[in-house]
Order: C-alpha cells, then structure tokens, then sequence
C-alpha cells in the first residue's frame, strides 16, 4: 500500500501567529477561497479534483501562492513565496522546505470558518485532508487526517453551553478541541498517536486559539478519574478485522471500543454534563441494534442515541478498504483483505453496521430518560441548540403527570408549519401533517383534535382550558378529552413541536 511520507520533525508554533497574520492578509480563509476559485473550482478541491483549482491560481499573488503551497502541495519559487509570507521564519520554524530549487510545505494548512465566522486553520499531514492534493485516505499507521464530514458533524450537534472544562479524546487534527476553546475555560485533548497532538497543538495556534492541555493514551486512561462538563469524541469507530490503520481502527474486538466509550463515560462527566460521541454498532443476527446500545448507556445518564446509517457487512467492508487505498494496489491483496472483514463479520454474527450519534446528559435521575431511534432523514446542522432543548423537554416531561401537564401552557415551536393532506376540493383533509423546517426536521400526522390544539398553543390558555374549547366546538366529552389527549401532548413536547412556556425562544 502506497504511504503518505511522515514528517519526523513537524514544525513549531512559537512564531505561528505571525505566520496567522501573513495568511489572514492574502485573505487565505474560507470565504477568500470561495472568492478567488469560484464555486466549481472550490467544489471540485473538496473532491480531491485539483485541476480546475491549478488553472485558477496560475496568478502571482499571495493568495494564489498559499493555495498552491498548502492545498495543492504545489512547489513554488522561492521569490512568490517570500511574498506571500514570512518565508525565513516558516522554513526556520518548519512549515516549508527548500526543495530543488523551490519551496513546499512540510504540512497541509486549510482555512476553515468559525461558528461564528472566525478565520481558522486545521493542520494535518500532506494529502490527508479532505479536498487535499491527495485525498484524504489511509495512507500510513501513523498518518493525521484533516476536517471531514464525520469532523463536521460532530461539531455540530455539540452543546455549545459555556464550561468550565472540556475533553476532546482522540483528538486528531484539533478540530473538535478547537470549538471546544471557545466555550470552555480548560481544554484537554488526548490521542493514542503523539504526532495528532502535535498537529492538534499546532491547529490551535495558528488559529489564535489558547493551547490545550494535551495527553498520550487510549481512550480515558490519561485522564485517570478526572471528570469535566463536556466530553467530546470522534473516536477511531471503524469495526475492522485488524488495528492497522491508528486514525480510525480501532483495535478492539467489534464495536468494543464505542461500547467502552460510552460505558466509562458517566463516571468522567460532572453533574449536568454532556458527552458527545460518533460511534458505529454492529447488528447482530437474533440481537435489537437498539438493545444492544441500550445496555451501553452507563447508570445515572440520559440519553439520545440517533442510528443516521446502516450498511450491509460487504458495504462497510468495501467503504474501509477503499479509504485505505487498496482497491488500488494489489487485486490479490485486495480481495484477502475483503476476506478478512468478511471472517470476522461472519464470526460475530454480524450481518449490517450502524452509524450515528450518541449523546450522554449526567442528569443522576433514577428514571433516565433514553430514547433511541433511527432518523436517516436530513437535518439542519448545527444540532447543539436542539440537542440541549431535547434534554430539557425530557427533564420537564419527567417531573409532570398528566394532570400538571394539563394545566401548564405550551407554544407552537417557532420553525413548525402544518400541511393539510387530502384530495383536491374535499371538504376535509385526510390527515394533518405538522412539519419542522429546521433542527431535526421531523413531521408527525396528527388528528384533528392535535391539529387544534397546536395551532392555539401560544401561551395564553393552558392545555386543559384549549381541550374543554376543543371538546365544546367539536360536541366531546371534555371528560374523555382531557383523559385521553396526554400521551398525544407528551409526544409533541418530546419531539420539539410544542415547547413548555418558558422554555421557548419567541418568535421572530
């Protein structure tokens, strides 16, 4: 299998806000990219396609230089690049080389933007970032990628409350210790491969971040009993046949080290705590997927587990294989890798593996809440704000019985629309659709009853007071009415239609 060349000394961040303020000034940030490539160019960078980002930097301005040393690993003379940036000091330092008679970067340096529109930059080895010269693959043991989509989405469905301490295990390039800077007093980082940590060390300083306290070790084992008030990990998830490859394999025994993970993660969160993590599980012949990540859920949490994706075991087998790079190498070592995976699935009882999130709220209650589900539909990222207001639903709907529900108001979520379904001229609709536009984008078919009642909820009246009006219009026994229409609220609530006044943002 080909290689990615592993830079043995890899550079130093003492002078790296210098090097900031050169890349700031050439405008080599996320929206400085888009401008100068345009979007077809920029599209096709993030599909590993370099072609048409070449023919658009042919110019000689720094801007055009940087893109060509740091996303597209291109050498360039000596004279563009001493315009560009602080050339002695990045050589001296390590982010570039002489080489030939021209100058290259040592590392890949790729703008990224903030939540809030901060100029970042992610560090990563040469070709392993995703839309890089060369792809972002398995190309080494030891190799440190850059962002990708599973990156992306984990740092969107992270609560963004402020902490007072954070941990980031297995922390790559520094992606999710970088957001969690900006929330947290006290970040720790940890990682089973010492250069992650170097390059997460450097992700944070050249994006003006404040350093992290970085750790060796597996999992939570440098952490010792040390709890804090975010938990963060995009763990090395993949269910493979072999630990070969650090950045994602996982060298454990099936889906064990995402069980261990979660498992061990209640005793390292802080009361109200939340622990965050992208796992896969295996689906096992004669086995629930949901009661097998069920028992995962350590004593004293809450949890929200969403299964976003399920591959049959020759899909997954390929989808790995094909990250590694050996569909391109030897055919006969291809197909006895292919073997292997398909070995251990078959020892396992493995038929398909799920993918998705598992989030963790230490709320100490005796009746957790736990709900697990499957939502492969589209959602609108970021998620942190709705995964906070899931948890605080849970912890309202937990404390009220039917008649306390009753008397409380609630209102219509302000993103929710209704959607009449039924034959063109009829006089009533078949059914009545209640649609989120944002967040998790569910809709839920209600009765007409539900439909009433939601469209009434702005906090005026209480739950009890609308249904008696429903039950008068609609000629019910507002007895009947009242004893039967709780389950109904209690779904609407957990779903995020309905929100407890007082809980709701107002509408804009």
């Amino acid at each position: 299998m080909s290689t990615t060349s592993l830079t043995t000394s890899l550079p130093v961040p003492d002078r790296a806000a210098r090097l900031r303020d050169a890349l700031l000034a050439a405008d080599f940030t996320a929206d400085g990219l888009l401008e100068l490539l345009g979007a077809p160019a920029y599209a096709a960078l993030a599909r590993s396609e370099t072609v048409p980002a070449l023919r658009t930097t042919r110019g000689d301005s720094p801007l055009d230089t940087l893109v060509r040393l740091f996303l597209l690993q291109r050498p360039v003379s000596p004279e563009r690049a001493r315009a560009a940036l602080p050339l002695d000091e990045a050589i001296a330092d390590g982010w570039l080389t002489e080489a030939d008679g021209g100058i290259r970067a040592t590392v890949d340096v790729r703008p990224y933007g903030g939540p809030e529109g901060q100029d970042w930059f992610i560090v990563s080895d040469l070709g392993c970032a995703v839309g890089g010269a060369g792809g972002a693959g398995g190309r080494g043991e030891g190799v440190v990628l850059g962002v990708g989509g599973a990156s992306t989405t984990l740092a969107g469905i992270t609560v963004r409350a402020s902490v007072s301490s954070a941990l980031d295990i297995g922390t790559g390039s520094g992606i999710q210790a970088l957001h969690a800077a900006q929330h947290a007093t006290r970040v720790t980082a940890t990682d089973l491969n010492p250069r992650a940590l170097e390059f997460t060390r450097l992700t944070l300083a050249l994006s003006g971040a404040p350093e992290a306290d970085l750790r060796t070790g597996s999992l939570f084992e440098p952490v010792g009993s040390e709890t804090y008030d975010l938990i963060v990990s995009n763990p090395p998830f993949v269910i493979s046949p072999a630990a070969r490859l650090t950045y994602r394999d996982g060298g454990m025994a099936g889906d064990d080290l995402c069980r261990s993970l979660v498992q061990q993660a209640g005793d390292r969160l802080n009361e109200g705590g939340f622990a965050q993590f992208l796992a896969n599980w295996q689906h096992v012949e004669g086995e629930d997927w949901q009661d097998r990540v069920r028992s995962w859920v350590p004593r004293g949490c809450d949890a929200w587990i969403v299964q976003r994706e399920v591959q049959d075991v020759t899909q997954y087998a390929e989808l790995w294989l094909r990250d590694a790079g050996d569909h391109r190498e030897d055919p006969r070592e291809y197909a006895a890798r292919y073997e292997r995976w398909l070995d251990e699935f078959e020892a396992r009882g493995t038929k398909a593996v799920g993918f998705g999130w598992i989030t963790l709220r230490k709320s100490g209650s005796e009746q957790p809440s736990l709900v697990i589900e499957e939502w492969p539909h589209p959602v609108e990222q970021p998620l942190g704000e709705t995964v906070e207001a899931h948890f605080a639903r849970q912890d309202y709907l937990r404390t009220r019985d039917d008649a306390a529900l009753l008397a409380d108001r609630f209102l219509l979520a302000p993103e929710v629309t209704q959607e009449q379904v039924g034959l063109p001229g009829a006089e009533d609709p078949e059914h009545v659709v209640l649609r989120q536009n944002r967040g998790m984008r569910r809709a839920t078919k209600v009765d007409a009853v539900g439909a009433g009642f939601a469209g009434v909820c702005d906090g005026t009246l209480s739950a009890g007071r609308i249904l008696d009006a429903i039950a008068q219009l609609m000629g019910e026994d507002p007895v009947l009415l009242r004893d039967r229409t709780p389950q109904a609220i209690r779904l609407l609530v957990e779903e995020g239609f309905l929100v407890p006044d007082g809980q709701a943002a107002p509408r804009e």
